[in-house]
């Protein structure tokens, strides 16, 4: 579920030349909550929420429920106090994940084998090498989502540019179930129109930082050279990053396949605790998933990162490079707590 800022007036006919704009994000619309409605039609038109529990998150909110101003990332608790009549549901991970693998296999495949799935409801597509058959991209994004529909009783919006952060920002900003054409002639002024946030991978810390220097736009932002930007936030590969991206520019690929760079396991407890041996036997257990997962992937570890979160939802992560690459939760549980520990 995509909180990325949206606005109306960005959601219109920007042109019609597709002329480069080989680059399609595809993004479900509200699909934890969306898969829920479709297996069980008679919550049709309900607000419907993923999580349940008093210390979860909601995962997932169904538009109906989003208009009562819950999200996701909030704390299931707040969100029943803003919306008490709505649907909460458990997440069911394992049907999400059979879900998309069947849209990926039985629409996305027919396309082009040229895509790269971000997230259980998110992918790129470069269909360069598609447009022979199909003309046109616009053309695709229409049957993409005329097929998940159809076939799969859930919505998908499409961003349709010459690269992957256009496309993303269209998609978003298509939403619920459009599409939208960013020509290549346009991509800085669409991009220009933005808050800060809309550009993804900034988020609230670094927008203070950016507001500091007095930059609140993405215009703001095109207006600042490479060199100030990377003394605004001290990083000059950053500055680089959104320099780039303040004027609708991404030289990143569309990647069929990017290598797994993380593993990790996590857990909530029903209450708050200071129980340190409570904490440590649930650490062991995370460690121990960890350490399987490593094993069946054939992978080997050597960063090890403890993140704690609070009562409040905030949260604290410390993290440690071994010497060497691990797969053993006897490796990994040592110093984990002695991560917990500082």
């Amino acid at each position: 579920m995509s909180t990325a800022p949206r606005l109306a007036a960005a959601k219109r006919d920007w042109g019609h030349d597709e002329t480069g704009c080989t680059v399609l994000h595809i993004d479900m619309d509200a699909f934890y909550a969306s898969l829920e409605v479709a297996r069980h039609p008679e919550l049709k038109g309900k607000p419907v929420i993923i999580g349940t529990g008093t210390r979860s998150v909601v995962s997932a909110a169904s538009y109906e429920a989003r208009r009562y101003g819950v999200n996701s990332a909030m704390a299931s608790a707040r969100a029943r106090q803003l919306c008490p009549d709505g649907v909460f549901l458990p997440v069911d991970m394992h049907y999400y994940r059979m879900m998309s693998r069947r849209i990926v296999e039985g629409v996305f495949s027919q396309v082009t084998d040229r895509f790269e799935q971000v997230s259980v409801d998110e992918a790129y597509m470069d269909v360069s090498g598609a447009l022979l058959a199909w003309q046109r991209p616009t053309r695709i994004g229409a049957w993409i989502r005329q097929e998940v529909a159809s076939r799969f009783h859930v919505t998908c919006s499409v961003g349709v540019a010459a690269n992957k952060l256009v496309a993303k920002m269209a998609s978003t900003n298509a939403k619920p179930d459009g599409m939208l054409l960013i020509p290549v002639a346009r991509h800085a002024e669409f991009v220009q129109m933005m808050p800060l946030r809309g550009i993804p991978g900034i988020g609230p810390s670094l927008e203070r930082r950016l507001a500091e220097w007095g930059v609140k736009t993405v215009a703001d932002l095109a207006k600042m050279s490479e060199q100030t930007l990377a003394t605004a936030i001290g990083s000059q590969t950053m500055a680089h990053g959104l320099y780039m991206a303040a004027r609708g520019m991404d030289g990143r690929a569309v990647t069929p396949y990017t290598p797994e760079k993380s593993i990790g396991s996590e857990s909530t407890f029903p209450e708050d605790t200071r129980d340190m041996r409570r904490v440590c036997d649930l650490l062991r257990r995370c460690c121990d998933e960890v350490a399987s997962s490593l094993r069946r992937r054939g992978l080997v570890a050597r960063t090890v990162t403890v993140k704690l979160r609070f009562a409040d939802l905030s949260y604290k992560s410390m993290s440690h490079t071994m010497e060497r690459a691990e797969d053993t939760a006897a490796a990994l549980y040592p110093q984990s707590v002695e991560l917990l520990c500082r």
